[in-house]
């Protein structure tokens, strides 16, 4: 994510290549849809020469500060796999309970009020309720940025939190939120 840039998802049969590919072109005012299609077209396809991460298992999504969105779910990514749009908004995942993860998360996030911390907070609570990931939960983690939203000077990271290698990490997730902005 970048501050007045937009954000990128990339995850399935990751190519960590395409979050800074989609950033710059988000920079240079691409909409996110030609930006999937031309980080797509782009893709040398290493799974052809036998590697085991082809780009039809790939995963990604992109958002720019107008709240535009375009998502790839690759037809070789981990089933089940698929996305939900929603006005500002996109959830998308691989190895899930079914489609109602995503659209409860994007309904969660949609019906929420106010900081984008807890609403970003609702949708992945929303989602664990749904089913989650099939292999259950490990880690949680959220970024949040805005220009010179950050607490030191010339710091666009309004909130970083993390949670790895916890039973309930959305609920710990939650807890540092909540510690986070006591006042909601």
């Amino acid at each position: 994510a970048e501050a007045g840039v937009g954000a990128v998802a990339t995850q399935a049969i990751v190519d960590v290549s395409y979050g800074p590919q989609a950033l710059e072109l988000l920079r240079k005012g691409l909409a996110p849809a030609a930006i999937i299609k031309q980080i797509w077209d782009k893709d040398p396809d290493p799974g052809l020469r036998g590697n085991p991460w082809p780009k039809a298992g790939r995963q990604f999504a992109v958002i720019n500060p107008k709240g535009e969105t375009a998502v790839f779910t690759g037809p070789e990514a981990s089933a089940w796999a698929g996305h939900k749009q929603g006005k500002f908004c996109t959830a998308q995942g691989n190895i899930l309970a079914g489609q109602a993860v995503v659209d409860d998360m994007v309904k969660a996030f949609e019906s929420t009020t106010g900081r984008l911390a807890f609403r970003l907070q609702a949708a992945l609570e929303a989602g664990q309720a749904a089913g989650g990931d099939t292999r259950g939960m490990q880690s949680a983690a959220m970024l949040i940025v805005k220009e010179d939203g950050g607490v030191w000077l010339n710091n666009d990271v309004v909130l970083r939190l993390q949670v790895d290698d916890n039973p309930e990490p959305i609920k710990e997730l939650r807890r540092l939120l909540t510690k986070r902005y006591p006042r909601g």
